[in-house]
């Protein structure tokens, strides 16, 4: 697990403890044992919450900063989830839509990460097929923007330890349970509104306290 969930790792890159983030196109150092040993806390675990909002049913909002994802389920209702999303600097925000979806998808890098990694002797897959290992996890749902794939990602994880963490370049990662759960309720065309870094979200989607406030 400290080593690289592509299954392409020389000997070399395993003695300097690397794994690869497809996210950020290259070689990271790998999880502390405590780190990939963490438990997320009980909050980021699934659950129907009451909320304040004025959107469809069906929509995604994403709060990068209170590390939840709510799927719209009507006026009063929305489920959260607990997610990871990127580090400072690699966070987003704004509008988007679900316009592909895919189970246990292939990771293909991109022609011009392979190259770069090349450059330093290491070698990447043309393609990862879907599996347990593969860093897009159980389930994908592509993000786009005025017809363009925005090459972000609403993905599973093998890692669960990194839900409530900023670690990603950007993408929104759900442990492989929650993208399963996700994936069956979300249709193509969805709207999916992301309240970026520092960002309040409250005039967007606001929890309701038992009170109803």
């Amino acid at each position: 697990a400290a080593i690289t969930q592509l299954g392409q790792t020389t000997k070399a890159i395993a003695e300097q403890r690397l794994r690869y983030d497809p996210t950020a196109g290259r070689w990271v150092p790998a999880p502390r044992t405590s780190i990939v040993n963490r438990k997320p806390p009980a909050k980021y675990n699934r659950r129907t919450v009451f909320v304040n909002h004025k959107l469809k049913p069906g929509t995604i909002v994403i709060h990068t900063d209170k590390k939840f994802l709510y799927y719209v389920l009507d006026e009063k209702r929305a489920i959260r989830y607990g997610v990871g999303v990127g580090r400072e600097g690699f966070t987003w925000k704004g509008n988007a839509s679900i316009q592909r979806k895919a189970k246990w998808p292939t990771w293909t890098p991109p022609a011009e990460m392979r190259a770069r990694e090349a450059k330093k002797g290491i070698k990447l897959p043309i393609s990862q097929p879907g599996g347990i290992d593969n860093p897009l996890g159980a389930r994908a749902l592509y993000l786009y923007r005025n017809g363009r794939d925005t090459l972000y990602r609403i993905h599973g994880t093998n890692q669960p330890w990194s839900i409530g963490l900023n670690l990603s370049s950007g993408c929104i990662r759900l442990n492989n349970k929650d993208v399963e759960h996700l994936y069956e309720r979300v249709k193509i065309g969805a709207k999916v509104v992301v309240i970026g870094q520092g960002q309040n979200g409250a005039n967007i989607l606001r929890e309701r306290t038992l009170f109803g406030a």
